[in-house]
């Protein structure tokens, strides 16, 4: 990408000195003469996001210009989110270029401010080639960059905080006052509580201390009031406590407790769902908590001996502790409420680079960025899908050479922005620029896996993760050392020079050993093998420009910023997406990596086609036609039928972790069948494996559930009166002696029948009867007595729609291929009846989300990517035919009253029990609700109102781009 002309230089060159001749940029992806601007067609949208509870308009801006490549999903995120001046005026930002400008020509600025390049031609190439890169969605600097740089406020760019505190009032009150601060200005912090000393310690004055865990109160009770970033996300933050200190037991239990006491409130009536008008008297719900263990603790609990903890004043033993049993209460702990997490100290420290300045202590509230205290990291991620190619044979290869140019370009870019950026306190200004710590990472990681054929959780899988992450940081410490040339090395390099080259010998010699698998990951590990050869060679020569150069971050808002289909290290949430459309509405759709990712299996087109069918009608490729059962597991995802096992996510960890300067955000899911044990065994591998931090999060084990607002009002309407006892009963509605009907002649699996489905005259099916084979038969009988069962829980009012989300997908024999075009392949015959009822009598909208669809419908889909039609495609006749002939919801009028009997009531009762799932998808975590039936343990987003999913250790709206992390 880019060379250096001159020899080593100690510190930041003054503005206009001419002493080294700096940085040669090359063309990389842009034309001369040409701005990349100019090679894209723009076009202008109306971007309007609305909270969908109460339709409420949260964002309006019309007439933006974006290229037309872009999803609507980038386009009002990036809108609403990054662009500046207020909405109305003149001074709104209304295009992307504005605001790829404002960003990149500031960068350009600053680099020839301080003699970064070697020329202005050079200059403008590295201009031309960051916006074109941001323009391709390429790569994307963390929010604050897009939030600041360039505007009359601070230049904030990082995103990621360390503080430190000590054992003194005064430090604790700046505490609270810096992480106040830093959540003003849309970022996050954490720090380490173990300098203070712990309530079993003696005050000078005599009295006892307070200890850590009480100040934690006040802390997290400040971070409850702060919005970050005014109205963009919450605060978010970590607190960080040693497994030595006396009163580490009483920090494990602190979210235990308060777990505890939402159960008592909630049962007592109080609102305590996330996000409820009551969950604000709980403690210590604003931070992530993680115990710093060390080697010495790890090899206690793996001999059952006793473990010392300390005094802080005087580093003396002040307690014995069963290590096991400490250990258990950890995992406990994190069992019922996801907190605490683990550090692993010692590991952490064998990486730091720094060490001669001082230990690496804590971490940021994602748990990627660890370096000195009184830090900061800014941080860009790589979007991984746009490094993949195909040849004219369809054959798949990672561009390695392309993506360790864009790697250079993107750490060239992210050091110049420490010359001119602000930062939230003069001690974090002071170290950060001595340090230089840079955050570089990369996104889409599970898309990239699925679309090369390869399981998340598999030993291609890793190796090309790990090769790809291994190039990424050897590229980003090379060219640190390049810029070293030029500009300087960092101030705290001469200190720390030994120990620094050391962990570069580590990361080059986790490098060499490391397995290689198959054709995508060698070539790769071989472009990093280069690398850290010029890594050791130009750093004993030139020192380094960065104490820090990679993380994996949990990338959320610049994630969907680059119309990525993950996030972070994270595998794909599920195969079939939520995705808004241009003009208004949404559909669901396969992933588009799945089709690659077949491709790259061998398989034919039609096969392929078939194959997605199949994933868009069921959620999964469980018995999908043509798909060998040894290739399910490259379409495994974080949820779902098939989800990936709890170590898959540890080993990914550990194969990315010997090639990061931090460490990695990632939470890892566990089953709710996941016991306390399931827990420490994680934790007992991720230290074993040499991961540096882990969290893990057992589904539905938190209590506090999101509901909107119109189900909390409809559960206290429905809820009677204490001293009053009422028993509702059905009413059944009969149909008249003469009724619309449609009978259909049926195949399945070789086995005929036929099905004779009759209406109410004002619409809405009423009864169903089945024949099969031969009168008298078992198969017969038994058919008879389940339409019998099935018309009399119609006629008492149970939604057609909740008999087809039970029935469809039941397997049994006979099974198979059928003669009903829109039904070629049924697993059972409820399953094609269920599935024939849904198409002729349901509402598109609602089979759609039940992913039941005709098959002109699913042609429709494959030629225009809607399954929808317009108004224009039908005729009279046509319309008639697809038209519902039931809307459930009209059985309301002229019931008449039986005396049926309880277990006809019990029933009933039990099929019109509500599923946990949203009728209503608004974004994909709320669509795999749909299809598995379950409620995912996720807040709703305060900003528009839809349901966020996981990313790394945070949150993520899909909606609007909110995050509850600091990245």
């Amino acid at each position: 990408m880019t060379e250096t002309t001159s020899g080593p230089a100690r510190g930041s060159r003054a503005k206009g000195s001419k002493a080294n001749k700096g940085l040669r940029i090359e063309r990389v992806h842009t034309t001369p003469g040409v701005h990349p601007y100019d090679e894209v067609t723009w076009e202008r949208r109306d971007v309007v996001m609305t909270n969908w509870r109460d339709g409420s308009i949260n964002f309006e801006q019309r007439g933006v210009e974006f290229p037309d490549f872009w999803s609507v999903n980038a386009v009002n995120i990036v809108t609403s989110k990054y662009f500046r001046g207020a909405v109305g005026t003149p001074q709104r930002e209304n295009s992307l270029r504005q605001l790829i400008d404002r960003v990149v020509k500031t960068y350009r600025a600053a680099g020839e401010d301080h003699g970064y390049f070697a020329s202005p031609a050079d200059a403008e190439i590295f201009e031309h080639e960051l916006a074109y890169a941001v323009l391709h969605q390429i790569f994307a600097f963390n929010s604050p960059v897009w939030f600041n740089v360039g505007t009359k406020q601070p230049q904030q760019v990082s995103a990621c905080f360390i503080l430190s505190v000590d054992d003194s009032m005064e430090s604790i009150l700046d505490w609270y006052k810096e992480e106040g601060m830093i959540f003003k200005g849309g970022s996050g912090a954490g720090l380490n509580l173990s300098r203070i000393r712990s309530s079993k310690e003696l005050l000078s004055s005599g009295g006892n201390a307070s200890g850590p865990v009480s100040f934690m109160r006040g802390a997290d009770a400040s971070a409850g009031t702060i919005k970050s970033g005014g109205a963009t996300r919450r605060a978010a933050k970590m607190v960080v406590l040693d497994v030595d200190h006396p009163d580490v037991e009483a920090f494990i239990d602190t979210k235990v407790k308060e777990e505890e006491k939402i159960r008592a409130l909630r049962d007592a009536g109080f609102d305590m769902d996330l996000g409820g008008d009551d969950i604000t008297s709980v403690q210590y719900q604003n931070a992530n908590n993680s115990v710093r263990v060390n080697d010495a603790f790890m090899k206690a609990v793996e001999s059952g001996s006793k473990f010392e903890l300390r005094g802080r004043m005087t580093g003396e033993p002040v307690e014995e502790v069963d290590a096991k049993q400490l250990f258990r209460k950890m995992a406990e702990a994190a069992h019922v409420c996801a907190d605490p997490g683990i550090q692993y100290d010692d590991t952490i420290n064998h990486w730091h680079t720094s060490p001669e300045t001082g230990r690496i202590t804590a971490s940021n509230p994602c748990s990627e960025y660890m370096h000195l205290d009184n830090s900061s990291c800014n941080l860009a991620s790589l979007n991984l899908m746009k490094f993949l190619r195909d040849d004219d044979k369809g054959n798949q290869s990672f561009d390695a050479e392309r993506f360790a140019k864009v790697t250079e370009l993107v750490i060239t870019a992210m050091d110049i922005s420490i010359c001119f950026a602000d930062f939230p306190t003069e001690k974090i200004g002071e170290t950060t620029r001595a340090f230089r710590q840079l955050g570089i990472g990369y996104a889409n990681l599970g898309a990239l896996l699925m679309a090369t054929g390869h399981a998340y959780d598999s030993d291609g899988g890793r190796a090309l993760a790990g090769s790809i992450t291994s190039l990424m940081t050897g590229t980003s410490y090379k060219r640190s050392a390049e810029i070293a040339a030029v500009v300087g090395a960092y101030d705290g390099y001469a200190r720390n020079a030994d120990a620094h080259n050391r962990v570069m010998k580590q990361h080059s010699d986790a490098n060499d050993v490391a397995v290689r698998v198959d054709d995508l990951d060698t070539p790769v590990w071989a472009a990093a093998t280069e690398a850290w050869q010029d890594v050791l060679r130009l750093g004993k020569k030139n020192g380094f420009r960065n104490a820090q150069a990679s993380v994996l971050a949990p990338t959320g808002t610049i994630g969907l910023m680059m119309d990525c289909d993950t996030t972070g290290v994270e595998p794909d949430l599920a195969l079939v997406k939520f995705k808004k459309l241009v003009g208004g509405g949404s559909m669901q759709i396969v992933n588009n990596t799945v089709p690659k990712a077949l491709k790259r299996l061998g398989y034919q087109p039609e096969q392929i086609e078939a194959i997605v069918e199949h994933i868009a009608e069921h959620g999964n490729v469980v018995d999908a036609p043509s798909l060998r059962p040894e290739h399910y597991e490259v379409f495994d995802c974080a949820m779902g039928e098939r989800s990936i096992s709890p170590m898959g996510h540890v080993r990914m960890m550990a194969a990315a972790q010997p090639f990061l300067s931090g460490a990695i955000s990632k939470t890892v899911n566990m089953p709710a069948s996941s016991t306390v044990e399931d827990v420490e065994e994680i934790y007992l591998q991720g230290w074993k494996l040499g991961t540096k931090a882990l969290a893990v999060y057992v589904e539905n084990s938190k209590v506090g559930q999101p509901l909107s607002a119109k189900a909390k009002e409809e559960k206290k309407a429905e809820a009677p009166e204490p001293e009053k006892v009422v028993e509702y009963r059905p009413i059944r509605r009969r149909l008249p002696k003469g009724r619309p009907g449609i009978t259909t002649s049926f195949t399945v699996g070789g086995a005929e029948g036929y099905m004779t489905a009759n209406s109410y005259p004002d619409d809405g099916l009423g009864e169903v009867f089945l024949k099969m084979s031969k009168q008298g038969s078992t198969l017969a009988g038994m058919m008879d007595a389940f339409s019998i069962a099935v018309s009399v829980g119609l006629q008492y009012g149970v939604p057609l729609e909740t008999y087809v989300s039970k029935f469809t997908n039941m397997r049994f024999e006979p099974a198979g291929m059928t003669d009903d075009s829109d039904v070629r392949m049924a697993q059972s015959i409820v399953d094609y009846i269920f599935r024939r009822l849904a198409l002729d009598f349901l509402p598109f909208e609602t089979r759609s989300a039940l992913g039941i669809h005709s098959a002109a419908e699913r042609q429709r889909h494959l030629e225009t990517g809607s399954y929808e039609a317009n108004e224009e495609e039908f005729d009279a006749d046509a319309l008639a035919q697809s038209a519902p002939k039931a809307e459930q919801g009209s059985q309301a009028a002229s019931h008449e009253e039986t005396p049926d009997s309880k277990d006809a009531q019990r029933t009933v009762a039990e099929s019109e029990a509500p599923a946990p799932a949203p009728r209503e998808a608004h974004n994909s975590t709320e669509l795999l609700e749909m299809q598995l039936g379950l409620n995912a343990d996720a807040p709703l987003c305060f900003s528009c109102g839809t349901k966020m999913r996981r990313a790394g250790s945070c949150y993520l709206c899909e909606g609007c781009g909110s995050t509850s992390g600091c990245s």
